[in-house]
């Protein structure tokens, strides 16, 4: 079993250098094929207005950045008609979350994404939130879209908990994926529960996680206000996007660089092994909205 550490250097390196294994489509409605010179969109949407005086989300302001990020990156005028892009009203539609206590989606997103779901047309009996069990839950079973949405944080076992991770829940046993620094995680979305039914990703920024020593260690003093949201249709390419700003918060805060360890690796495998989406940052077409001071990529 392998553990070397593989750098951002060599990272940016293999993913530049990798051929894709010929054209790849995520099954999700509005995504782009990616043949010779096309990119993954991928958008940050950021609010100075987010937090209040007291330091908490206006959920006004959560909706309003969740709907820019969408018709943004599908190319429409009004919320409503992206959604309808995304989900019909036959749909039954599962939104997977994360409830770790110390770093949550928040109820904010979490509202966000389900009003747009039900304006969409979707029934409100044929949506659901929710974390943990998914895997023995009969409605997600029974899922035919899932949105993922959960907050970025560093993890000791797999460098970072990202949307890729976000779908651990959804298998038996989630250590049979922890082996090599969870480097095969992507082999979980090929799983018949939640293989093709990903309609979007949002992976929430709002006071990231950028150091900890633990699976479940946490200290307010490696969060800060980034004021985020990085929105997606692959996962792949959500999760490379926010490691880069994980990786340079973490070149400020400690003034030097300080690869992420263990280094996630399982973003790089999710393309290159895995074949799920893009890491490869310049194959990534970043579009970035609102609040600029501080976006750090």
């Amino acid at each position: 079993m392998s553990h070397k550490r593989i750098s951002r250097r060599d990272f940016l390196k293999k993913s530049a250098g990798a051929a894709m294994a010929g054209a790849f489509c995520l099954s999700t409605p509005g995504t782009q094929k990616l043949g010779a010179g096309a990119k993954t969109r991928v958008v940050l949407v950021r609010s100075k207005e987010l937090f209040d005086v007291d330091r908490k989300l206006r959920p006004e302001v959560v909706q309003e950045m969740l709907d820019q990020a969408v018709t943004l990156l599908l190319d429409e005028k009004d919320p409503v008609s992206a959604w309808k892009k995304l989900v019909k009203p036959s749909d039954t539609v599962g939104i997977k979350t994360n409830v770790w206590a110390n770093l949550p989606t928040t109820p904010e997103v979490e509202s966000a994404l389900r009003k747009r779901v039900l304006d969409a047309g979707v029934p409100e009996s044929r949506v659901a939130v929710r974390d943990r069990g998914v895997v023995h839950d009969p409605f997600f079973i029974g899922a035919t879209a899932l949105i993922n949405a959960r907050p970025m944080r560093t993890h000791s076992w797999s460098g970072v908990g990202t949307c890729l991770k976000n779908y651990i829940m959804f298998v038996e046993r989630p250590p049979d994926y922890h082996d090599d620094s969870c480097a095969d995680l992507a082999a979980i979305w090929k799983l018949p529960i939640v293989r093709d039914k990903t309609r979007l990703n949002v992976l929430v920024m709002f006071t990231p996680l950028f150091h900890s020593s633990g699976p479940h260690d946490f200290n307010p003093q490696y969060v800060w206000p980034y004021g985020g949201l990085i929105v997606g249709l692959d996962p792949v390419a959500v999760d490379s996007t926010g490691v880069r700003v994980i990786e340079a918060k973490r070149r400020e805060y400690f003034g030097e660089e300080r690869p992420i360890n263990p280094s996630p690796k399982h973003i790089f495998l999710a393309d290159t092994r895995h074949h799920l989406g893009t890491a490869d940052p310049l194959k990534i077409d970043l579009l970035k909205i609102g609040w600029t001071e501080g976006a750090l990529i």
